[in-house]
């Protein structure tokens, strides 16, 4: 069974991998702070750009973890085998190549594998866009991939 941590802060980013994760062999747990999933060998650690709490990370142990893009100290601090970016920089492995009101178009800027490991590879998703927050749009996206789901159409 899969252990997947979700790092927020009450962004409901939690509840929306739940429902992504249904039918899986995963176990979802929500913090808000990183001491309280501490001791846990996650399969998944997914960071929402609200998370804070960046001393915590240390003690934390996950084999991939999908976090924001442009926090040099926590990707130092956070023991994984491999992580994920997204965000809107050029270098995050996810980005928004456009977004509108009703469509965003969201760009898979490296290959990375699955946590069953398939590869995903270098892409163009479109998806609905509800008006969420950008990045947690692509934190979602992000976790949907992982999970070997495309993001919900």
């Amino acid at each position: 069974m899969w252990q997947i941590g979700v790092w927020e802060r009450d962004e409901g980013l939690a509840e929306r991998i739940s429902g992504l994760a249904e039918g899986l062999p995963a176990l979802v747990r929500a913090c808000r702070h990183p001491a309280l999933l501490a001791g846990l060998a996650l399969d998944l650690l997914v960071v929402s750009p609200g998370a804070s709490g960046w001393a915590g990370a240390g003690a934390l142990a996950c084999r991939t973890a999908l976090l924001p893009g442009g926090l040099a100290a926590l990707t130092r601090a956070l023991p994984a085998d491999a992580l994920i970016s997204y965000g809107p920089a050029p270098r995050n492995t996810l980005t928004l190549s456009s977004l509108d009101g009703q469509r965003a178009s969201v760009a898979v800027q490296r290959e990375f594998l699955t946590l069953d490991g398939r590869a995903v590879e270098r892409q163009e998703l479109i998806l609905p866009y509800a008006g969420e927050p950008p990045e947690l749009l692509l934190a979602q996206a992000g976790a949907a991939l992982l999970l070997g789901r495309l993001p919900p159409g």
